[in-house]
């Protein structure tokens, strides 16, 4: 499974004119196909008169899931180069659409796949992409009278701190490289006199 992945920050447009032609790219973060697809068809809905609605998609840490579509452009002048440029990138859990709004003048195919990677390529450019790094999950249990001390000292340090709950006692779930959670339990058992409850969790993926 991959350390670190990249993606786009959120949706956004970007739109080239080829040859009196409209390339109109639409990007958006997506964490499974059904997101994706479900992307595909409210960009359909959007430009219901476009002759053209090209795709692609990468999904997963080590883009084990790629899928593209030409919709109708010639065999590979389309939805491959999209995906190409996704790929290229190192972008994953991202979809891109392209419609088309023919201008008239034939492209070719070389014009083709220079126009469909192309856009998608400057759309990237364009938009805020992230880099999300893998960690373990973790949740630290500690009474109320240690738990603001310890929450400061959670964030201070920079450890990503994603729920706090309030019950008996406070339980702090956290994120953690897992290269550093030996060094994490000697330093919570430190921090808080032996007293704090140490829970390993699974995997997610979170902003850098």
């Amino acid at each position: 499974m991959a350390d670190e992945y990249r993606t786009v920050a959120r949706e956004g447009v970007h739109e080239i004119e080829i040859s009196k032609s409209r390339f109109i790219c639409a990007l958006a973060p997506v964490a499974t196909e059904e997101e994706a697809q479900a992307f595909v068809a409210r960009i359909r809905k959007e430009h219901p008169t476009a002759r053209h609605h090209c795709w692609a998609y990468v999904l997963g840490a080590d883009g084990s899931v790629q899928k593209a579509s030409d919709d109708g452009e010639p065999g590979g002048t389309a939805g491959v180069p999209m995906l190409q440029m996704l790929v290229r990138r190192e972008m994953r859990y991202v979809v891109a659409v392209v419609t088309r709004y023919f201008g008239g003048i034939k492209l070719g195919a070389g014009g083709l796949i220079r126009a469909y990677g192309g856009v998608v390529g400057e759309a990237l450019d364009t938009l805020d992409t992230v880099t999300r790094r893998r960690y373990r999950l973790a949740a630290v249990t500690v009474d109320h009278q240690r738990a603001g001390k310890l929450e400061n000292e959670l964030r201070a340090t920079g450890r990503a701190v994603r729920e706090v709950t309030y019950g008996a006692g406070v339980r702090i779930e956290i994120g953690l490289p897992e290269a550093e959670v030996d060094t994490f339990r000697a330093w919570l058992a430190d921090a808080t006199a032996g007293t704090a409850e140490f829970e390993l969790g699974g995997e997610a993926y979170g902003d850098v």
